[in-house]
């Protein structure tokens, strides 16, 4: 029998790449994704994965949502990519964003826990390199003390130590794995790296005259609106 997964973020550049990882590795991919008719599988559909996937309505703020669904799938092993994964956007809200970053992973944790007590079901909880914020060392290691300087990197701390802890106290299966940039074709637009690229191709064809950015010192205090023009060259 195919082991099943449970992929949250599913339809995001990291969630695409592991489902399809995992469909090539014979396992059953269960899509978690937030019920919404606008969600676009566009990634999925590059990867010509999303007739391969089970889609499942799974929703990080509702408790209720994720213990019916873990029930319902019983994975063997369950990956949570879905975040706000938006740094400016945690100070603008920074409760919605710990809900889903910190108290999210929180809740699949007490649901794997009531559940799967006695079963070897595995969790993988994507921290972030926005834990480590004002940096004490470069370059950062396991070891390099955490200095969170948004609410998204603050948000991702305490799911970090929240799955040491059941990890620890429980003896379950969680672990973390701490990711910084990385990129792709699949990165969204909104992301600057690829904002850059999509605009200067703009730029070269003639379709726009340059490329403004946001606030290239932009700190916690200070102008956020402050913008800067890049010519193609």
């Amino acid at each position: 029998m195919a082991k099943k997964a449970l992929v949250t973020g599913v339809t995001g550049q990291d969630g695409a790449y592991l489902s399809k990882l995992l469909l090539e590795k014979g396992y059953d991919v269960y899509g978690a994704q937030r019920r919404n008719t606008g969600v676009s599988h566009w990634r999925l559909d590059r990867l010509g994965i999303t007739n391969d996937i089970r889609f499942v309505d799974f929703e990080l703020n509702e408790f209720s949502n994720i213990h019916r669904v873990l029930d319902n799938v019983s994975p063997d092993e369950i990956y949570n990519l879905a975040a706000q994964s938006f740094v400016h956007l945690s100070f603008e809200q920074p409760l919605y964003t710990s809900d889903c970053d910190y108290m999210g992973p929180s809740r699949i944790l007490e649901a794997m826990r009531t559940l799967y007590m006695e079963d070897d079901v595995k969790f993988y909880q994507a921290a972030s390199s926005e834990m480590f914020g004002k940096v004490q060392e470069v370059p950062q290691s396991e070891t390099t003390p955490f200095y969170p300087r948004s609410p998204y990197g603050v948000a991702k701390l305490a799911a970090y130590w929240m799955t040491v802890n059941y990890r620890e106290s429980y003896n379950m299966f969680a672990c973390n794995g701490i990711l910084f940039n990385h990129e792709s074709p699949l990165r969204g637009k909104e992301f600057v790296t690829r904002k850059l690229v999509h605009n200067l191709v703009k730029v070269k064809n003639g379709d726009q005259e340059y490329v403004e950015m946001g606030n290239m010192d932009a700190s916690v205090i200070g102008d956020m609106h402050q913008t800067i023009q890049m010519q193609c060259i």
